[in-house]
């Protein structure tokens, strides 16, 4: 983001007309009984595991590791996902559990009110209107106002300790199977995801965003991580950021689509370092020149391109038109409307390889009525496939 410098998813009918058709019947149901039995079988089988896997947890060796299958990039993915065989919901799709975790962290921007986010989504009823399963919130470490002279970043020792703790939170709501939505927070909290699926192989990201977010400390006025997180996930920036537990960086350029921005002209002046080639690039023109449904199309058919066992789902706000979405810390005019935003969330979370969704930056503070919360929970309820959302 460009920031002013502040101070702070029967056989047919058998048909007996003589003796060997009987006797073929008679082996037909013979087999049709063994295979009832099996299936009975297999659902005792299942329901046990579901009692009893609440406190098992998916054990990841660590690179170059016996099973550990190769080096980290190419290991196969980790990430389990049991999907639930039942239709549907609003939002189509794989129809899956969720769990909402909050991660309510400014440490990558200020405490402006952007920390209330998960408590006014949850008022206005996301939780019950996405059917979670479960919630958790993991806090975050105190606030220092203090640009950190080594890494010119605000907060980095408390990012880093953040996204091991957000991390351990995410995986463990992968390792169950669910799907977990997390509730920022400002986007540095990407990191903290982001190591989760770092720990399980290769993955990708679909960056929903109307900043690029691809800042070097240097060009940055106040030091937020939450300008450079993209960066910081590529390898891009001070170690203590880009190598969180020796395994940066977080996402390869091209296992990555970022979508519907609009700050190029302005990031470029503000001297951003440009978006590295291999870097998927689908600014806010040229979703407007396909239609948001067909960019979206495309965008997923580039993450299923390469060799990633799935992608995460980044939802900033800001990509939201200025007009629908002024309910943010750094405004700028245009953006998505409300109806693409959830043609893209749908056709993003649809499928097997949709892993998570983060919402961030949503500032409720600048929201006193609590209109658009209740138009963000409505727009999530609608896009997401649950198992719980209102008709």
């Amino acid at each position: 983001m460009i920031r002013p410098a502040v101070e702070h998813d029967r056989q047919p009918p058998f048909d007996s007309g003589n003796a060997a058709n009987a006797d073929a019947r008679l082996k037909e149901r013979a087999l049709e009984s063994l295979a009832a039995s099996q299936v009975q079988v297999q659902v005792q089988v299942q329901v046990q595991e579901q009692a009893q896997g609440a406190g098992r947890r998916c054990q990841v060796p660590p690179c170059g590791a016996p099973g550990s299958g190769g080096s980290w990039w190419d290991r196969p993915s980790a990430v389990s996902g049991r999907r639930a065989a039942v239709p549907p919901g609003e939002g189509g799709g794989v129809v899956r559990d969720l769990a909402i975790i909050e991660a309510p962290s400014v440490l990558g921007l200020r405490p402006s009110g952007v920390e209330e986010l998960p408590t006014a989504l949850s008022r206005a009823g996301l939780p019950e209107g996405l059917g979670a399963v479960e919630s958790r919130r993991v806090e975050a470490p105190p606030y220092d106002p203090r640009r950190d002279r080594e890494t010119g970043i605000l907060n980095p020792g408390g990012i880093a300790r953040y996204s091991v703790r957000l991390a351990d939170a995410v995986g463990d709501v992968l390792d169950h199977g669910l799907f977990p939505v997390v509730l920022g927070g400002d986007c540095s909290i990407l990191l903290g995801i982001l190591l989760a699926l770092r720990r399980r192989g290769r993955h990708g990201l679909l960056f929903l965003d109307g900043h690029t977010d691809f800042y070097q400390p240097s060009a940055e006025p106040n030091g937020e991580a939450a300008s450079m997180e993209l960066a910081l996930a590529t390898g891009r920036g001070p170690p203590l950021l880009t190598d969180l537990e020796g395994r940066g960086p977080l996402l390869r350029d091209e296992d990555v689509v970022a979508f519907g921005f609009r700050d190029s002209a302005e990031s470029a002046e503000a001297g951003m370092q440009p978006l590295p080639p291999r870097l998927h690039a689908i600014d806010l023109d040229a979703v407007r020149a396909t239609g948001a449904e067909a960019a979206a199309r495309h965008a997923l058919d580039l993450l299923g391109a390469g060799r990633s066992a799935g992608y995460w789902v980044d939802l900033d706000a800001d990509v939201l038109d200025d007009a629908v979405m002024p309910a943010v810390d750094y405004r700028q005019p245009g953006g998505l409307t409300w109806p693409e935003l959830e043609h893209v969330l749908r056709g993003a979370v649809a499928g097997e390889r949709a892993l998570g969704l983060d919402v961030t930056i949503f500032n409720p503070r600048l929201d006193p009525d609590g209109g658009i919360a209740a138009r963000l929970t409505d727009c999530l309820r609608r896009a997401l496939p649950v198992r719980g959302g209102r008709g």
